[in-house]
């Protein structure tokens, strides 16, 4: 797993954090301090894709700066060179499909926090790699804030061993709330029938419980969905064993829209979730971007946001298996 400096030279950026001897994001730069084009890229990432690969589960991270990508058919090109089957995205953020496996990422207000998550955390089947390309980079905020999960979860089995060994045995238990049509103006805003694809009822019960979700049908055309039991915590393969703090409790605590509590409907205490959301903060990498930019998430192990911005922001996204 050595790198290979004939291909990609390592690079530096700003808010770059080392996590246990890993440095995240891990930067590749293109060889020459010339910008280069898309072809010899598209190369270099053919003739190391397992290594490349094995670069994004070791460092969570990995970033291509300084090469010319312009547009969501450059960046389908490179999603493509890697062969990762697509998965398509199930979630309230609206969302808009660009080109083949290219969408936009979350079309909520750019003047709200998009709260740290694994993607399609609550979903049975979740992609492993979330990949974001930067079309136009914001003139100021909007940075992709991203967390070393297993720091969540030490840091927290350390302050509250008991509630944690609690959650974790009992699991946990969400609800949220969706509106039947789309609402642009907000992050989570995304309706029942856009996100199940269906305007029947019945097959989108059918399409929630194949997703291991429960559907409540509320006076005003919108959905309850109830998720749980979900797990606290995950250990994935090679990843040396560390336990993940692969949950959305406090993204859904106590909101308008949505809660979590234990499984059997005990409650989460407040100064639990509190604490959590500082040591989240704490632990986070504020990732700044530059046009062109492709960044690589390891989803297992990382939980990424969405700082507030100026307009304009435009950045693409492709989730695979």
């Amino acid at each position: 797993m050595e790198f290979s400096s004939k291909e990609f030279k390592v690079g530096k950026c700003e808010g770059q954090k080392m996590v246990d001897g890993e440095i995240m994001p891990l930067v590749f730069q293109p060889p020459e301090s010339n910008l280069e084009g898309l072809e010899s890229l598209l190369l270099a990432l053919k003739n190391n894709k397992d290594w490349f690969e094995a670069m994004i589960v070791k460092n969570s991270a990995v970033l291509l700066r300084g090469y010319d990508i312009r547009n969501a058919e450059d960046f389908n090109e490179i999603i493509e060179t890697f062969g990762w089957d697509d998965i398509r995205y199930v979630g309230p953020a609206p969302r808009t499909h660009v080109y083949k496996r290219v969408w936009t990422a979350n079309e909520g207000p750019l003047s709200e926090f998009i709260y740290y998550h694994h993607e399609m955390v609550l979903i049975k089947e979740f992609p492993k790699k979330v990949i974001l390309f930067c079309e136009v980079p914001p003139p100021e905020g909007g940075e992709t804030p991203f967390v070393p999960s297993f720091r969540v979860a030490e840091r927290m089995l350390e302050e509250f061993p008991k509630v944690v060994e609690e959650m974790e045995k009992k699991g946990l238990k969400y609800t949220f709330t969706a509106l039947s049509n789309n609402d642009t103006s907000s992050m989570r805003g995304r309706g029942w029938e856009d996100a199940f694809g269906t305007s029947d009822r019945a097959e989108a019960e059918r399409r929630a419980k194949a997703l291991g979700m429960d559907m409540e049908w509320l006076p005003n055309g919108g959905v309850k969905t109830v998720l749980g039991p979900r797990s606290l915590m995950k250990v994935f393969d090679g990843r040396k064993g560390r336990r993940m703090w692969f949950n959305t409790l406090v993204g859904m605590y106590g909101k308008e829209f949505s809660s979590a509590m234990m499984a059997d409907g005990t409650t989460i205490p407040e100064n639990v979730v509190k604490r959590c959301e500082q040591i989240i903060e704490e632990e986070s990498i504020q990732f700044k971007w530059e046009k062109g930019d492709i960044l690589f998430f390891d989803n297992l192990a990382l939980l990424h946001g969405r700082r507030p911005s100026l307009p304009p922001r435009r950045v693409l996204v492709a989730t695979c298996k």
